[in-house]
Order: C-alpha cells, then structure tokens, then sequence
C-alpha cells in the first residue's frame, strides 16, 4: 500500500503550508477550519432549530409521544450507525470531500424534512439528516486531529466548542421565532439552513486543503450493515417496550436475543475484514477503552438535556418555543464557557485528566439537581442546575475524543475518532428512546393521580388529549395545572435517572491514565513516522548545507545547479562584484514547484562571487522570500529544500529592489515504516530492498528503531521493494515511485511460525541427522543438520500442512500442521529395525 504526496503538500491541510515537520500557524489552521467550523454550525443549526419548534411539528403532523420521541431517536440513529462508516471511509479517501458529501446529504435531508406530510415522512428525512450529521460530527474531530497536535489542539477544541454553543443557543432561538411568525410556519425550520449551507460548501472548498491518501482500500459494508442492525433493532425494542407490548414478552425476548446475535455478528464480521469498521485491536489500549464507555454515558447525559428541556419549558412551564430557547442558554453558556477554559489550560499544561474528572462531578451532580425539578420550580435554580450540567458536558466531552487520538497511529485516528463519537452517539440514541418511553409512562401515571381529585368531566377531556403532544391553550385551567405538573415531575424523572448513568461515566473516567500530549499533529506524526532516517534539519542548518564553503570558488557552489544556473553564472562571470556603498538592496520572490505550487521553508542563500555569504532566508508557507544584497553588483542566489535539485541562479543588483522567482525541480524519494500486522509495533532491522523491473538491485537498507527506512534520488517508475525480518514472512509488492515529491509505504509483515525439536535414536540425541520439510505439495521448504544436541529447527514458515523426514538411521516421515507461532518440541525417533 503505497502513498504518493507532493513534497509541496506533505503533512500540510493548506496548499503552501510548511514541511511535513513544520506545525501550522494559527492563521493557517483558522483559515483551514473556517469552512469545517461553519459546516459544523450549520448541521447544529438545523438539528437544535426544530427541539423548540417539535411540540408544534408533532401536533401539526397528528403525532403522539412514540412519533415525538422517534423524530429525535431518528437521527441519532442514523448519525451513531454511520459514524464508524464514515470515520473508517476518513482512514481511506480525500477528507475533504467527505466532509462535502456529508454536508450535501445533510441539506437534502433538511430540505425534503420541511416538505414532510405525516410524522412518518418526518422521521425518515431525519434518518437521511442523520446520515449527513454523523459524517460531519466524526470529520471534525479527525480534520482537527490532522492538522493540529493533541497538545495544541485543546485551544482549538474551544472553537468548535463555541461553534457548537453559538449553534445550539442560537438554533432554538431563531427556531422559535420561525414557528411563532405565521407567515413563516415551522417548515421554514428546515429550510433556513440551506444558504448557510451553500457558503460552507464554498468556504471548505477554497480553505480546506488536505493531503489525499492513495491506497488500495475495501470499505467493510458487511459490518457496516450488521452494526446498524444491531442499533436499530436495540432502540425499536426500547421505544415500543411496556407500550406495544410488555418489557418482559416475547417480542422482548425476539428483539434483545437478535439484537445480541447480530453484534456478535458484526464482532467476527470485524475480527476477519483487512479493513474493519470498527478495528477491534483498539479496544486492547485501556484508554480507548474506557473512554468509549464513558463517552456513552456522557451522550445520554448530553441528549437529554438538549431534547427533553424544550418540552419541559413548553409543556411544564407553558413557554413559548422562542422563550424555551432563551431559557436554555444557563446549559450552553456552561458548555462553551468550559470547553473553551480547559481547551486553553490544556494546551498551557498539557494535564488533561483533572478536567476530565471534574467534568464527570459536574455533570453527575448538575443532573442530580435537575432531577428535583418541578413544574413551578424557581427559575433562578434551574439556571444554575444547567449551568452545571452545561459546565460538565463541556469538560468531557472534546477531552474524551483528545484522549483517545492521543494514543492512537496517526493511520488509525479516523476509525479511534469516530469509536468514541458512535459510543457518545450511541448513548444519545438509546438514551432519549429509553428515557422518552420512560417519561411517557411516568406521564400518564402522573396524570391519572392528578385527575382522581379533579371533576369527571376533566378526565374525559384528558383522555381526548392522551396519546399525543397536549394544546395547553386550549385546556381548561385545573387540568392544564395538572398536565402542566405531570410533565414537569416525569421529566424530572428522566433527568435523575439520567443523573445515575453520568455517575458511571465519572467513575469510569477515574480510572483511565493520563498519558502525555504528543507535540505533532497526525499528518506531521505520520511523515515523520514513515521517514524518521530522514532527521528535518533547522533552518539555519538546511541554509548551511546549501552554501558552499566561502573559501571556494563559485564554480564547485553551482555545479548541481544545472547547466541554466552555470550558463547564467557564466554570463555575468565579467561582471565585477560590488560592495555595499549603504543601505542593503532587497532581492525578494517566490519559491516554486512543479505546477507553481509554492515551496514552503525552502532555504535561500546569497553568496558573492568570490564565495561569501551575504544573506538568508527561510521561504513563508506562500513560497515568499526576501535577501538584503548589500549593495550594486552580481550575486549568486541558491535555493534548496527536502525533495527538490538545489538550484543556483546570479541575478544583477543595480540599486532598485530585486523581483526574482525561483523555480525548483523535484527528485523521486521512497520512504516507509515496516510494522508487524498484528500489533501494528515496528520492526526494527528488518533489509529492505530495492529492485528494478528487469531485478537489478537499486538499493538496500535497514530498518531503524522505529521500522522506518529512507531510499534518495531514485528514478522514477514502477520498483519491486522487498521486505525480510527474523521471526517474519518475507514480502515484496511493487511502488510506483513517483516523478516529483516522495513516495511513502506502509508495509505490514506478518509473523512467521516456528518448527523445532529433537532427533533422538537409542542411546540419546542423534548428531549429523539430516532434516528435511516438505510441504503439502511436495516441495522442500528446508533442509537442517542436528548438532551434537540433536536440535533442528525451521523458521518464518507460512501456516499450513507438512511432512518432516530425518534420515541418518533409517529415514523417519512425520506429517505434522503448523498453526499459529508453530510447533515446538516435535521431536522424531530413529532406531534400526528390531532396536
């Protein structure tokens, strides 16, 4: 598997960004996220938008509690189903345009959501909304981790954390403004959204440049398919059980025992696929662990607060959906306040885990609180109870993904990304499916108790409204009190049940390790991974290496510049060098590549004639550079950077300013890591060769202690690169070395299994006993001489059938299988006949 990256682009997210070692600058990143954060808002935006505005939806469409519930369950649903997919398809394809297609399937589904006729239509536009939401949700998060480095990356969480605040608060708001304006109706919820949309495809398009992996790829749709199974059979059994049937039924039974049978299902499906979903080798790093069950815990504490808080001030506190929105900011204000904090003390700190604990208290106790809640519970105590919970969940929730792509291969953060974000998800799904069934039986319960004191006539009226979203207007006044207390304890009820699981969410959090932030972004961790021998020099050392000695004649300087440079040097040769007569002259230009892409920290020189150094300068992220010649005069200007010819040229100074570009041309590199297949660890000394087509040798070299390897200055073409370590199967595949920039592979050997033992004869071991291991086929895999202790072995062999055959007495024939790491201690007798 082989990846090809323009030496102009490498580990960078925007075209003219720095070396693959080189971090980003703030603005760089900002410019590169500006599309991915306004993507971001404009999904919340259609998502919280419609919580103020459902009560009317569902009233609106004839729906009931079920229809309620399954119009938010829907999405979630969707969005956990598909979130390993489109993390997995990240590890895989062009980022960007993923984050495009989820943003487009997202629009689609808003738009066709405004034109539904029935909650039935409803639900399944949520469904496609859910699609576009979880490619958006896990591409964020991985976009981030591309790009920036887990220890920066906590200030940058703050922006998205914002992101996500400004959209909640301001969904719900423009939401209930949109549904309390006749001349717009709740349908313009859905639609609103879709000029936000069009400018975010244009932003991403012009601002996010990420490198494009090239690899061969088999996109695992069998699990897929039976993970979403799995979900979806789990949450209709929680949405329909102890109303359409009781909890403990049949259908119970039928629905959880497929629901179990089909995860086991997508659990063999992942132990066998080359390219799972879901990589279940993840789950042996304790914190990967942990922080998945624990981000399931948190969605359901987060789910909850944003779903079930607009019916309670619509429904328990008669608010209307534009006031619901106003009075949920204490819970947003919480959130962007304290992601944004431990973002910045993150990345001052690099101390992660007290934040991620307090985080699990606050929540646990702000759910706890809200817990007590009734319908005409003080204000002024609700705002704080959010405000805690808001405080909590954003102190979590970034921290546990940071977490998690902290201990990840940079070729894994995808998939590890979008894990933690399913489980969150996941958590939110069966949360408010179970939660809202829950709140519904509470309901009803409250309500038959509120109504044994009231007139007859008031339960016949209750029974009118039962089964769908109540029209407090219309109530008379006692039963309206009473609904209107009904709702508020049951949804107080969900909120302590909710209380308890964050509970088990802080608990876990206790026990995961704090590991220290890395310095390097995935991307600048990955190049540098595959091509540790080449060791990045530092500016100054790279513009060193590019001057010649001062000492020396400009001819040996420019003797790799190519027959343009020494033809220009040459031309001018007459030209008598002038000195400084005052202020210097600036001489300033661009450094470019192949197809003008600018080359970032390329090191420029300028030298005199005679040989001296007289400026330098290390090329902006566009190609800019500026020199000061000192005075009028012929100069030599040398540029030079990773992956290109240094190329010399002599400009003219004559007292004005000095406009010159720099044209390089690039050389054909070949860089990799060789890493076991099972444990992904790297192996050291491996030989790696290099053949050509006709098998001429090219090169050779050794794997370093982290399995990387570095071939320069190959020709360009298809090469046969072979692979062989001690303890492992051999391997050779063919690269296309490219014609301009470095080729980077990953090559995966897998472990070779051993056969060993001892030929014995009477009297003891047998020495000078002749070995030999046939295979299936018969041919002769090897041949072994037993040593005076009579030991033989055979090593790195493939697994399958073979037969061993000792002779030095009569000959003995043993067939044997060899599985696994192989077979010790199969050792073969040898006696003449009648001993």
């Amino acid at each position: 598997m082989a990846t090809t990256t323009p030496a102009g682009v490498r580990a960078h997210a925007k075209h003219g960004g720095g070396s693959s070692d080189a971090p980003m600058t703030h603005r760089q990143i900002m410019e590169a996220l500006s599309g991915l954060l306004l993507g971001m808002f404009v999904a919340i935006l259609s998502s919280t938008i419609v919580s103020n505005a459902l009560p009317k939806i569902i009233g609106d469409l004839g729906g009931g509690q079920s229809a309620y519930t399954w119009v938010v369950t829907a999405s979630l649903l969707a969005m956990t189903a598909t979130t390993p997919l489109w993390g997995k398809l990240s590890d895989l394809y062009s980022k960007k345009a993923l984050v495009q297609i989820a943003l487009i399937i997202y629009v689609l589904g808003s738009a066709a959501a405004g034109l539904s006729q029935n909650p039935g239509m409803l639900i399944a536009c949520r469904v496609v909304q859910g699609v576009g939401v979880g490619g958006l949700s896990a591409l964020a998060q991985i976009v981030m981790a591309a790009m920036i480095s887990p220890r920066e990356r906590g200030r940058y969480s703050g922006y998205l954390g914002a992101t996500f605040a400004v959209a909640t608060v301001g969904g719900p708001l423009l939401g209930g403004v949109i549904t309390d304006t006749d001349w717009l109706g709740w349908r313009w919820c859905f639609y609103v959204g879709v000029p936000f949309a069009v400018i975010a495809l244009i932003v991403l398009q012009k601002t996010l440049h990420l490198p494009v992996v090239k690899r061969q790829v088999k996109v695992d749709w069998s699990g897929a398919f039976f993970i979403s199974a799995a979900v979806s059979l789990l949450l209709v059994w929680v949405t329909f059980a102890g109303d359409k049937y009781d909890w403990i039924s049949w259908q119970t039974w039928t629905m959880v025992g497929g629901s179990i049978a089909l995860g086991l299902l997508f659990v063999l499906v992942e132990s066998k696929a080359s390219e799972p979903i879901i990589p279940l080798r993840l789950f042996r790093n304790r914190t990967i662990t942990l922080s998945s069950l624990a981000s399931l815990f948190v969605g359901v504490a987060m789910f909850t607060g944003t779903v079930f808080f607009s019916q309670y001030f619509q429904l328990a506190r008669d608010k209307s959906p534009t006031m619901s929105g106003v009075l949920t900011i204490p819970m947003i204000g919480g959130l962007f306040v304290s992601s944004t904090v431990s973002g910045q003390f993150i990345t001052r700190t690099g101390k992660w885990k007290a934040w991620l604990v307090s985080g699990g208290v606050l929540v646990t106790a702000g759910l706890g609180l809200l817990g007590t809640i009734r319908y005409d519970t003080d204000y002024w105590k609700m705002a704080i109870f959010m405000a805690l919970l808001g405080l909590g969940i954003g102190m979590m929730m970034q921290n546990l993904v940071l977490a998690t792509q902290n201990q990840v291969a940079p070729s894994d953060i995808g998939a590890a990304s979008s894990t933690v974000t399913f489980f969150r998800s996941l958590g939110g799904a069966v949360g408010v499916s179970a939660l809202g069934a829950v709140m519904a039986h509470r309901i009803t319960d409250y309500v038959k108790d509120g109504l044994a004191g009231l007139d007859p006539q008031y339960a016949a009226a209750a029974s009118k409204s039962s089964g769908s979203i109540p029209d407090m207007d219309t109530l008379p006044a006692p039963l309206r009190t009473v609904i209107e207390s009904a709702y508020g304890h049951g949804i107080a009820d969900v909120f302590m049940i909710a209380s308890v699981l964050a509970l088990l969410a802080f608990l876990i959090t206790l026990f995961i390790k704090e590991v220290p932030l890395r310095s390097k972004a995935t991307l600048a961790q990955a190049a540098s991974d595959d091509s540790a021998a080449e060791v990045p020099a530092t500016d100054a050392a790279r513009a060193e290496e590019s001057a010649p000695a001062p000492a020396t004649a400009p001819e040996p300087a420019l003797a790799q510049a190519g027959p343009e440079g020494t033809q220009r040097l040459a031309a001018v040769a007459t030209v008598a060098a002038g000195e400084a007569t005052g202020g210097g002259t600036p001489v300033r230009g661009f450094v470019r590549g192949a197809e003008s892409a600018p080359v970032p920290r390329a090191a420029v020189t300028l030298i005199s004639l005679a040989g001296q150094q007289l400026g330098r300068s290390v090329a902006h992220s566009d190609g800019a550079y500026s020199v000061d010649a000192p005075g009028t005069g012929s100069y030599v200007l040398i540029a030079s950077a990773d992956g290109y010819q240094p190329q010399a040229s002599t400009i003219v100074v004559d007292g004005e300013p000095v406009a010159y570009d720099i044209l390089l041309s690039g050389t054909s590199g070949l860089t990799g890591v060789v890493r076991e297949m099972e444990s992904a660890l790297p192996v050291k000394d491996a030989m790696v060769i290099v053949t050509d087509v006709r098998g001429d040798l090219l090169a050779t070299a050794a794997t370093g202690e982290q399995g990387e390897f570095s071939f320069a200055e190959l020709v360009p073409g298809t090469v046969t690169l072979a692979v062989n370590a001690v303890g492992h199967r051999p391997r050779a595949l063919p690269v296309e070395v490219g014609g301009t920039g470095v080729t980077r592979v990953e090559i995966d050997l897998a472990p070779g299994a051993r056969l060993q033992g001892v030929v014995r004869a009477p009297h003891g071991p047998l020495a000078d006993a002749r070995v030999t291991l046939v295979d299936a086929a018969g041919n002769v895999v090897g041949t072994a001489t037993t040593g005076t202790d009579g030991a033989y072995a055979f090593t790195d062999l493939d697994g399958g059938e073979y037969t061993v055959i000792a002779t030095g007495y009569p000959p003995a024939a043993t067939a044997l299988t060899v599985a696994g790491p192989g077979v010790d201690g199969h050792d073969i007798q040898l006696a003449h006949p009648g001993e």
